[in-house]
């Protein structure tokens, strides 16, 4: 039990918008009588199985209700982002910026006037009480809250700070060790609170934003995905690394990783770990492996015209793994999205052969009938399956096929991803998380030095065997233990070594979705006009007259 600070409210109410919702109970003296209410906590659902909600779907409403029989009123009080809504309506400023004026224009949207409908406070047993009405009675608890909301938890008072880190939802318990090496090796400076944000990329960004966007100063470690360090950066959310924590923090990283934490050359993230494609296959359709798309087409058409198993899995669904596919292949044929400087597309030819490939798997008889719904969990079941000859994927499909079909095991084999042009060697878009320091963190020295422990070599390596995270640091690719448990770790260190990254810009969210439309469903897309499209929606986002999602 504690006493919440006034300046801490608002991370407590913050919080309830994230999904790290506390329902608690005061007991004690009656409400508005004086009496400070003692605290207990009841446990918070799991945040790992909460998804984010719509910006339209309607909010659950908060509640005071009576607990129990007693002599004075007892009261539980269950609080969530209707609670939240007011208070952030008025404290995002906008500050000339795509993504903050996205924050501005969510929170709005479900701002006081929908607070007053759907935020109905009241009195469950019905009585009014001496002299006030139900909804008088019940904005009497908020006072309270200032103490009630302690018991979201906190070891501030014992004056070891908890720094929260919130990163993707991780069901290996490598981030969770990681988090408690470091509080140990801290010597009692500070402690990590791991906490889990959704298990979508889109609703993970989200509730960053939201946050961020209200100043949330309960923030200090950020998980971010390897396209939204430019829009933190340009939204002034996150803290450039300077001095000896950058100098810590690039010594022995893949220098393609890092590329994609730095934004007008500095750095404002540390690679925390990596992804990239490879080409998966079964050797006994397939003795010897494709090295080029048309290759690989020509080996499925003669599969198929056998009658045997011969289709090629890839990610065709309208999201992001269409964007990485294009993103993959234009760079593969010479060319990107955008220009160096980010400032205009480039697109081009190489776009106009990458959009083609598109076209030409989607149409022959390699192509899965459902490639217009699949992503990367539809074509790892398909290839265990046993319909699949090929498959592009990454790395955790190995010990999936290893676990789930043995017998398919025995001839499954991987390869570089296939080129464009046989002289070209192919440039696989990485993936991956890169961790910031939030710019409202209150104690941003121990951030920084607490990320860089979390992402050290020994939590790198315990990413990568546990977890299936392939790291960052590239003495790692030459661990015996890695090696054992990645026999491919050469062929994804070398994909990393010439891999590509999605457009760096503030405004990448718009960039995906002009590419992921466009070209869904890929039998749909017209190579030329299908890029002149792509091209014209990209101009309206760089220009920012697009919407952000």
């Amino acid at each position: 039990m504690g006493i919440v600070e006034r300046s801490d409210l608002r991370k407590r109410f913050l919080d309830v918008a994230s999904g790290r919702q506390c329902t608690l109970r005061a007991t004690g003296a009656p409400i508005g009588f004086g009496g400070l209410p003692q605290v207990e906590r009841i446990a918070p659902p799991a945040v790992e199985q909460q998804e984010e909600a719509e910006v339209d779907r309607p909010l659950p409403l908060p509640w005071v209700r009576r607990a129990g029989p007693t002599t004075g009123p007892r009261w539980a009080i269950g609080h969530d982002m209707c609670l939240l809504l007011p208070y952030v309506a008025f404290s995002v400023r906008r500050k000339g910026n795509a993504a903050r004026s996205e924050s501005r224009a969510t929170v709005r949207k479900g701002g006081v006037e929908r607070m007053h409908a759907r935020c109905d406070f009241r009195h469950v047993s019905g009585r009014k009480g001496p002299g006030g009405t139900r909804w008088l009675r019940a904005f009497a608890v908020l006072p309270l809250l200032a103490s009630v909301l302690a018991a979201c938890g906190s070891d501030e008072g014992s004056g070891r700070p908890t720094l929260n880190w919130y990163n993707f939802p991780d069901d290996s318990g490598a981030l969770q060790k990681a988090a408690d090496r470091c509080s140990q090796a801290s010597g009692g400076r500070y402690r990590i609170s791991y906490n889990k944000l959704p298990r979508a990329a889109d609703g993970q960004r989200q509730q960053l934003v939201r946050r961020l966007a209200a100043e949330d100063d309960s923030l200090d470690i950020l998980g971010l995905d390897v396209t939204w360090a430019a829009e933190f950066a340009e939204a002034r959310w996150i803290r450039e690394w300077t001095g000896a924590a950058k100098q810590q923090a690039v010594e022995g990283t893949l220098r393609v990783p890092l590329r994609t934490s730095t934004w007008k050359g500095k750095l404002y993230a540390v690679p925390y770990n990596t992804n990239a494609q490879l080409l998966w296959y079964r050797k006994d359709l397939v003795p010897t492996p494709p090295r080029t798309w048309a290759e690989m087409l020509d080996m499925a058409g003669d599969l198929a015209r056998q009658g045997k198993p011969h289709f090629v899995e890839t990610q065709g669904a309208q999201y992001e793994g269409l964007t990485v596919w294009f993103n993959t292949l234009i760079n593969s044929a010479g060319g990107s999205i955008l220009n160096a400087s980010a400032t205009e597309p480039s697109l081009g030819p190489p776009a106009v052969r990458a959009a083609g490939i598109m076209r030409d798997l989607a149409k022959s008889p390699a192509a899965d009938p459902s490639l217009p719904n699949q992503m990367e969990d539809q074509n790892r079941l398909a290839m265990e399956s046993g319909t699949a000859a090929f498959e592009l994927n990454y790395p955790f499909v190995y010990p999936s096929m290893k676990a789930n079909n043995p017998e398919l095991f025995k001839n499954f084999r991987w390869a570089p991803y296939p080129r464009v042009d046989p002289n070209r060697p192919a440039r696989p878009t990485i993936g991956g998380i890169d961790l910031a320091v939030s710019a409202y963190s209150r104690h941003p020295d121990l951030a920084f030095d607490a990320a860089l422990c979390l992402r050290n070599r020994e939590n790198q390596l315990t990413a990568a065997l546990e977890g299936g995270l392939p790291p960052t640091l590239r003495a790692l690719y030459d661990e015996p233990a890695f090696m054992k448990e990645y026999p491919f770790s050469r062929e994804v260190l070398a994909a990393l070594e010439a891999a590509s990254v999605r457009p760096i810009t503030p405004v990448y969210q718009n960039v995906s979705i002009a590419v992921s439309h466009t070209l869904s469903p890929p039998a749909g897309i017209k190579p030329e006009s299908s890029v002149n499209t792509i091209r014209e929606q990209i101009d309206d986002a760089l220009r920012s007259e697009g919407v952000i999602p």
